[in-house]
């Protein structure tokens, strides 16, 4: 599989893993969203390996201030995924944690979305080194 499809592909399956662990979340449908958490995490692992093959295809300009913002923006929300994980398991103990950890999950959500948006804008920065 090319990295290109790869990273689409997984991209796109913990986008929709994430959601439906948002929807189940809200719906308090714990084993269908403890699955979907853990498939989200899985396919994140998976859109992070097919990401960095997809950066060795691009100069991506290590200098340059949209690339410094990316990496730094996904190594603080890959790290910030144990927030909502942590938050999730104490709420399963306590269920009166729910609201911390929807906000918290939320958040962390966002921050997802941005570290996508700054990579999207920092590969159609950059030249093709290869054909993809």
């Amino acid at each position: 599989m090319t990295p290109t499809i790869g990273f689409v592909g997984s991209l796109v399956l913990t986008l929709v893993c994430l959601g439906a662990a948002v929807v189940t979340g809200y719906k308090a449908k714990r084993k269908v969203h403890l699955t979907s958490v853990a498939g989200a995490v899985a396919m994140l692992v998976a859109t992070i390996y097919y990401a960095i093959e997809l950066g060795k295809l691009y100069d991506l300009h290590q200098d340059s201030m949209i690339t410094r913002v990316h990496l730094s923006v996904a190594k603080v929300n890959t790290a910030a995924y144990l927030l909502p994980a942590v938050t999730g398991l104490r709420t399963l103990k306590n269920p009166a944690g729910r609201k911390l950890h929807g906000k918290v999950a939320w958040a962390v959500l966002l921050l997802t979305v941005f570290t996508a948006v700054t990579g999207c804008i920092m590969l159609l920065q950059a030249d093709l080194l290869v054909p993809a």
